[in-house]
């Protein structure tokens, strides 16, 4: 992870421990999820298709 990434939930700047990214099950977009948004199970929208995910 790198410091531009930023979590698709809360925009927080994704920090290297805790933080993930994979790809959206519909159009393979990657999201980026934050340690906190993971652990909290909080809501995410994929920016380029619209998918919602927990």
């Amino acid at each position: 992870m790198t410091a531009k990434e930023r979590c698709t939930s809360c925009n927080a700047t994704l920090a290297v421990e805790g933080s993930t990214g994979f790809p959206c099950p519909v159009c393979a977009n990657t999201i980026y999820r934050c340690y906190r948004c993971r652990e909290q199970s909080i809501a995410y929208t994929c920016p380029k298709c619209g998918f919602q995910g927990p």
